[in-house]
């Protein structure tokens, strides 16, 4: 899919849109379990995938203001608010009336964040930036991506690009993102792309303080894992996220897309009040990191194996 053209008329964007050649919602964890997964089914932004979410407190100070498949999270403080992810640039109408909704103004985000520079979780950064007047805080290789809009992606290349934003702030493994008493810890979890980002923080909900997981990504869906030249260490790099994911503790688990979380299933629990609070499981992470480390390694085992037959 093109990446839309700066100034084309919102109507003609929309019709683009709505005429995406195919409108079918791709399952991200089996995309990994072939390489021959295309462009065109991992990345279009379909309808289904940008569907109104009802805004919603998933729990404590976390609220939910994403799209159907793409998220987006707003945490709140006193002293002004954190914003997870932009979704498409599409997605930024919802998330500023999902904002509104819950009684917030987009203009008290201080700080966007990010899980991960592809387009379908950073195209909206660069309006969200000039929306809030936020800080813009990246990791360093994935703020590379956001600056250059997407192009020269080491999977993509140039074809899923979107408009350019600056960080204000360059993150590294560990970094913290304090705000209003609440802390963000960034954990560089490379491989999904360089610089992708999960972020932990504690929540309280009642009398207890529980473990969240923001996690960045750790699908593969067509990538070159062996041999590539764009990106050498991409296999270890993988080894490490996966390694390093498992050992966090985890009571909410969340992240970039809806699927990866179960959020539909969840939300509808948590509207008829269901107890306890169906975002608080381990369960559902413990289960996303084994499928998908299984998707993984079967994509590696493929790759090894034909690159052996190339063999002379």
């Amino acid at each position: 899919m093109k990446t839309w053209e700066r100034g084309r008329p919102a109507r003609l964007r929309t019709i683009l849109l709505a005429s995406a050649l195919t409108l079918i919602v791709i399952s991200l964890s089996a995309q990994s379990q072939s390489d021959s997964t295309s462009l065109s089914q991992y990345t279009k932004a379909t309808p289904e995938w940008n569907q109104p979410v009802k805004p919603f407190r998933i729990i404590g100070n976390i609220y939910y203001v994403g799209a159907s498949e793409v998220s987006s999270f707003l945490i709140t403080t006193p002293r002004g608010h954190i914003l997870l992810d932009s979704g498409f640039a599409e997605t930024v109408p919802l998330i500023v009336e999902g904002v509104k909704r819950l009684g917030f103004k987009i203009e008290d985000v201080k700080i966007l964040i990010n899980s991960h520079a592809h387009y379908d979780h950073a195209a909206g950064l660069a309006q969200l930036k000039r929306l809030t007047g936020a800080q813009l805080m990246l990791s360093e290789p994935d703020a590379a991506l956001v600056a250059n809009g997407g192009k020269d992606d080491f999977q993509w290349g140039d074809t899923l690009t979107y408009e350019p934003a600056k960080a204000d702030r360059i993150l590294q493994d560990n970094d913290r993102v304090e705000l209003g008493g609440v802390t963000m810890i960034a954990r560089l979890t490379p491989g999904h792309t360089k610089g992708c980002t999960t972020w932990l923080m504690k929540v309280s909900e009642g009398t207890r303080t529980y473990d969240v997981v923001f996690v960045g990504s750790t699908t593969a869906p067509g990538y070159k894992l062996v041999d590539n030249p764009r990106y050498p260490n991409i296999a270890s790099d993988y080894e490490y996220t996966f390694r390093l994911l498992r050992s966090f503790p985890c009571d909410v688990f969340l992240g970039p897309h809806g699927s990866f979380f179960n959020l539909k299933e969840k939300a509808e629990l948590l509207a008829r009040s269901e107890k306890p609070n169906p975002f608080i499981e381990a369960k559902g992470y413990r289960s996303f990191l084994d499928r998908t480390e299984r998707d993984y390694l079967g994509l590696l085992s493929k790759q090894k194996s034909e690159s052996a037959k190339k063999q002379p």
